[in-house]
């Protein structure tokens, strides 16, 4: 595997908001970057989302699958299966990739606790949190295998 895999965005796409992360060029880091509001409005999603893919240049974007515990998928997995398929008619350029998100909101609010943060406090930032849950998910594992983390959606086999 390449040194430079390039920037990523990951998404925890939920029915009302979407959190978003990033990482560095080189996969080390996973932070946060925005909370973008009212998911269930493509408008508004997609202009923001292509602000930004214009700001971060990210070679890819990861969305978070929400599967249950024993693996199978409901609901909301099937809309985040839409909303990949909808990002990749949008961001025909990028690598998109599912990611399985089992836990990742749990996991995020009970670091929030851990630093102190309490439940209303965690309102604001718990998506950007479980964003940053999600790919750090996935660049743990580009660095056990060697590989690119996570189901490609587009039939994408970047290095």
């Amino acid at each position: 595997m390449t040194d430079a895999l390039g920037v990523r965005l990951a998404l925890d796409w939920g029915l009302a908001r979407i959190g978003v992360a990033a990482c560095d060029a080189r996969g080390t880091l996973a932070y946060p970057v925005a909370t973008i509001a009212n998911a269930r409005d493509d408008g508004h999603v997609l202009r923001r989302l292509r602000e930004l893919v214009a700001e971060y240049e990210p070679a890819g974007l990861l969305l978070g699958l929400p599967r249950h515990l024993k693996g199978t998928e409901g609901e909301n997995a099937a809309l985040v299966r839409a909303k990949a398929a909808w990002l990749a008619r949008h961001f025909p350029g990028l690598d998109i990739r599912l990611i399985d998100e089992r836990l990742s909101t749990v996991s995020a609010a009970q670091q929030l606790r851990e630093a102190g943060r309490t439940a209303r406090q965690q309102r604001g930032v718990i998506d950007q949190a479980a964003a940053v849950a999600i790919l750090n998910t996935a660049l743990d594992a580009e660095r056990a295998t060697g590989r690119r983390a996570g189901e490609p959606l587009n039939g994408r086999t970047a290095p």
